[in-house]
């Protein structure tokens, strides 16, 4: 990666635009603020109202303070500091997509966790000779999780396997390094069975 235009467009392969909470966030505040002029439109023409008229309403949020109980209260404060600092964590973090990036020689890649932990599971069934269908990996952004679970009777060394999902990794070349994690699972009714 040696240009800016090459390393931005890795960035928007490999993060989240927050478009769907900004598009929500955006909807909500255009039908509040209808809610809002149709209430004030029938309100001026003396009609009934939808649900509340605008003053009563004023009054009652102005009155709340003295007229709400205190549980109630901080209970509603806190909802709308946890739901205001929500937006606020929403808008500043980056969202991460389920890619990462991989170094091919001078150029670079995308490569999705699902092919990622397609390849791994494979490398692993294909040297330890365990069923395909019996290994399943995992992988996030930081991690890698891989999961055996061997037939009764068949040996298998943790070890072993962790090196070798180790390698698989270390053949890709992924720009951000990743943690391994192996666990070998058995089951009771098939060593009972063996």
């Amino acid at each position: 990666m040696t240009t800016p235009v090459l390393r931005r467009v890795v960035r928007r392969e490999t993060h989240s635009p927050r478009s769907v909470a900004f598009a929500l966030v955006v909807l909500l505040g255009i039908v509040l603020a209808l809610y809002v002029a149709v209430e004030l439109i029938l309100a001026l023409a003396s009609q009934p109202s939808l649900l509340v008229r605008p003053m009563s309403a004023l009054q009652w949020l102005a009155g709340l303070p003295s007229n709400a109980p205190v549980a109630a209260a901080v209970a509603g404060g806190l909802i709308a500091a946890a739901l205001g600092l929500w937006l606020v964590v929403l808008a500043v973090s980056p969202g991460r997509l389920s890619k990462h990036e991989v170094d091919a020689g001078g150029r670079v890649a995308v490569i999705d966790n699902g092919v990622l932990a397609s390849a791994l599971a494979q490398r692993v069934s294909d040297e330890t000779g365990i069923a395909r269908d019996r290994v399943t990996v995992g992988v996030a952004h930081r991690s890698v999780d891989v999961t055996v679970r061997p037939g009764a009777g068949i040996p298998i060394d943790e070890t072993e396997v962790t090196a070798l999902a180790e390698a698989e990794i270390a053949s890709l070349k992924l720009a951000r390094p990743v943690r391994t994690r192996v666990r070998v699972e058995r089951h009771d009714e098939e060593e009972k069975a063996a």
